[in-house]
């Protein structure tokens, strides 16, 4: 249900004058569930708060506490719902941690002020009333909006690489008299440095001269055989998760977390919001013994695998997510009796894989590296790996396959049957998709596992950023917000400043500081920084592209602007013309119901999609154009 008690979306709600104090109230939806608890709560001879063992949950539990006015109340926390962890729990009652409730009323506060500040700011600067600035989000659509000039000012790199095939081994060059041919080109980001190595053979007149240059006998100086041992990755985190659902399953950010919501509610995993890579011992012994009867006593390590967690304070929960049950197999998952599709499935199959395969053993590989060297010096080089023992690979799957090269000694000489000249250029650094960007929004310390997926909801629902093909894009929209931001306000959207911000955060949970003065410090220049933007900065105005039609009830010229709903066609001769209509880019195909134009059109989630010009005449629509039929 999430809050029952929030500040009010109508006015600030925080008492800027006395020490930030916020104003909370019922939102009119949660009336009915909170008034139906009082009334059970004054019949109950205790109360027993269970809410979410996070942050959020902590918050939730008090401002039920609040609300309820109950004399006495006990709070719980479970992280499993299971018999056993909810037994547990109630064996071992606490009080509400007030700590973990300061903490959250910081971060609530501090987004409420740079919201409700900011975003006035922006309507009045842009004239837009529907923009919005936020802390941690402008942060995001900060890193995308530079990533993608980044890659607009991008000057690709040619370079060639030589291949030679001796018989039945295919090997590339990699040196000259132990020169070797390869080099490194580095290209400023905002993020960090993006590197990429390259050859120095830099045209093919160069390429050429070196395979004409080559001479016999070409004889292998050396092999080498050396056995491989790769260890399982530790179980999922909330970021983890989202980056492999993202990658393997192709799920948004949003709809993992909807989904593993879900699991975490039928008392199939753990709970889902933590950045803990933990595994409480019960679970180790259960997935170990589960190990030993299902694969064999070859696939057991020796002690059991721990993990250390890399966040700093992983405070959202104490666990990695994991099942609750290790002989819940996917197969027998399937069979279970509740309303489950196929995309709870497969995410519950990617946890359990993750959680049981973290207990299993290393994978072994044979790997061999051969040497073959010229007669003048050139040096070509091989490389290939066989799975010796599959070990996690049982569990987890296979994410490399083998590749066999031939048996070869030293001092063999192999003959050249081609060398062939191969062209490459340099990639630009690439778009982040969803998965990507949580994961430098982790690295760099930005947000919480809890607020990833809003955060990139928030900024496509705000046509700041669009997918295109699972890659996230700016508009033109976003750009200029960002560039207004970056110029008035570069240090509420910087890396640094947002990543400090959340370690106060983290010591605020830890008891090591008291949240009002954390806001103070940062409130009180940020407020006289935006009393000057008011008066300083001027108005900027969105390029509106003009098309080659003319407005059919006035003449006059129609344009493209950007609505709160992304782009649309609009009369120059506005407001005493009000035509207006969505708009497309007109497609090579027809609507297979009305026989009218098709185009590309964008839904109100920022997601593409191809529909008839006619609409609402005609609703024909389909997300792929190989739909269209």
């Amino acid at each position: 249900m999430g809050h029952v008690r929030d500040l009010p979306k109508s006015t600030l709600g925080v008492d800027v004058e006395h020490d930030f104090e916020p104003s909370y109230i019922i939102p009119r939806d949660k009336v009915k569930h909170v008034n139906a608890l009082k009334k059970i709560a004054k019949k109950a001879k205790e109360i027993i708060l269970a809410t979410d063992p996070d942050r959020e949950g902590e918050a939730i539990a008090w401002h039920v506490a609040e609300i309820l006015k109950s004399k006495s109340h006990q709070r719980i926390e479970f992280h499993e719902i299971t018999e056993a962890a909810i037994k547990d729990a109630l064996a071992h009652p606490h009080t509400v941690d007030m700590k973990l409730v300061d903490a959250q009323q910081a971060r609530r506060i501090l987004d409420r002020l740079v919201g409700y500040k900011l975003s006035p700011l922006l309507w009045k600067k842009l004239s837009k009333r529907w923009l919005s600035a936020g802390r941690v989000q402008s942060v995001a659509v900060r890193l995308i909006v530079e990533r993608e000039r980044e890659i607009e000012k991008f000057k690709s790199v040619a370079f060639f690489t030589i291949d030679a095939v001796f018989t039945n081994i295919v090997a590339q060059l990699i040196s000259k008299d132990g020169v070797k041919y390869e080099s490194q080109l580095s290209f400023d980001l905002f993020d960090g440095i993006y590197t990429t190595s390259v050859t120095s053979i830099r045209s093919e007149t160069q390429a050429k001269d070196i395979v004409v240059d080559f001479k016999s006998p070409f004889v292998v100086s050396s092999v080498d055989k050396k056995e491989v041992r790769r260890s399982p990755s530790a179980p999922y985190t909330t970021s983890t998760l989202q980056q492999d659902a993202g990658r393997k399953l192709y799920f948004s950010s949003k709809k993992t977390m909807q989904i593993a919501q879900k699991l975490y509610e039928e008392g199939f995993i753990t709970y889902h919001r933590t950045d803990s890579v933990n595994i409480a011992e019960k679970f180790i012994d259960e997935a170990r013994s589960f190990i030993h009867a299902t694969y064999g006593d070859a696939y057991l390590p020796k002690e059991p695998r721990r993990f250390k967690t890399k966040s700093k304070v992983a405070q959202e929960a104490h666990e990695a997510i994991r099942p609750t049950d290790v002989g819940m197999t996917n197969d027998t998952f399937q069979m279970a009796n509740i309303e489950l599709n196929k995309d709870h499935i497969r995410l519950y199959d990617l946890i359990w894989k993750r959680a049981v395969g973290c207990q299993t053993s290393e994978a072994v590989f044979d790997a061999t590296t051969i040497d073959i060297q010229s007669a003048n010096g050139y040096v070509f080089e091989t490389t290939g790996s066989v799975i010796k023992f599959d070990g996690y690979l049982r569990v987890m799957g296979r994410d490399i396959e083998d590749r066999v090269i031939p048996d070869v000694a030293v001092g063999d000489v192999l003959p050249l049957d081609v060398a062939t000249p191969l062209t490459h250029t340099t990639n630009p650094p690439p778009r982040y998709t969803e998965a990507s960007l949580v994961k430098t929004l982790e690295e760099k310390g930005i947000g919480r596992p809890s607020t990833y997926a809003p955060i990139i909801s928030t900024i496509i629902d705000r046509q700041y950023v669009t997918r295109e093909e699972k890659k996230l894009v700016p508009t033109e929209l976003g750009m200029m917000v960002t560039d207004f931001l970056v110029k008035y306000f570069s240090s509420i959207i910087d890396l640094p400043f947002t990543a400090t911000m959340e370690d106060n955060l983290d010591a605020i949970a830890n008891g090591q500081k008291k949240w009002q003065p954390v806001i103070r410090e940062f409130y009180e220049p940020f407020e006289k920084i935006l009393a000057s933007t008011y008066d300083t900065a001027e108005k900027v105005k969105l390029v509106e592209e003009a098309i080659d039609e003319k407005c059919p009830n006035c003449t006059s010229q129609l344009v493209i602007r950007t609505g709160k709903f992304g782009k649309f066609v609009a009369c120059t001769n506005f407001p005493a013309c009000t035509y207006t209509r969505q708009y497309g880019e007109k497609q090579d195909v027809q609507c297979p119901r009305c026989g009218s134009d098709i185009i590309l059109k964008q839904s109100h989630r920022g997601k593409k999609f191809y529909g008839c010009s006619k609409y609402p005449t005609c609703t024909f629509a389909a997300w792929k154009k190989e739909d269209i039929k």
